[in-house]
């Protein structure tokens, strides 16, 4: 079933904080907010969009870094500030003419489940709160921020053949 699943989604659509980065969130004495990517996570991210997949991102976090980062991999479908992800989602996927069983979320807490429930595929990482693992097709073996977004993205394009990648590039998306 959750292979079956795998073979027909074109779009990954993820939730940031707890997802994409450990969910820790650091305040500098000027306010600004510091969030952790992993960087494996970054490759499978930049691999699946020179692939043609569509990646979403939603948040309803407002961070400019957050911005800035996912743009810089090449993702173009950054959402932030949301209050209600499921209305972002459907938008998004009617506007791309997909079905909910073309699109993975990955979500860890309580404000994921609804878009979760949407997707064809549903996806966790290790450390979701239960209610969230309870609903999901596939559990991560890694936590938020350390890799469950590369496990998940690596396994799609294995199984759909889009794994390998003749001309690797080693830019990551950040600047220096």
């Amino acid at each position: 079933m959750f292979l079956d699943k795998i073979k027909h989604i074109k779009a990954f659509i993820l939730d940031v904080d707890g997802v994409l980065t450990d969910g820790t969130v650091l305040v500098t004495e000027t306010g600004e907010q510091l969030r952790r990517f992993n960087i494996k996570d970054g490759y499978a991210l930049q691999l699946a969009v020179k692939r043609g997949y569509y990646v979403v991102a939603v948040s309803g976090g407002r961070s400019k870094g957050i911005e800035l980062r996912l743009k810089g991999l090449g993702i173009k479908e950054v959402y932030l500030g949301l209050d209600s992800k499921i209305e972002t989602c459907r938008i998004f996927l009617q506007s791309k003419g997909l079905e909910p069983g073309h699109a993975l979320y990955m979500g860890d807490d309580i404000p994921d489940l609804p878009a979760l429930q949407l997707a064809g595929l549903k996806v966790c990482p290790a450390d979701a709160a239960e209610e969230i693992k309870s609903v999901c097709d596939y559990i991560s073996p890694k936590k938020g921020g350390e890799g469950c977004v590369r496990d998940i993205i690596e396994k799609v394009l294995k199984v759909r053949g889009d794994w390998y990648d003749e001309s690797p590039s080693a830019h990551d998306g950040t600047s220096g």
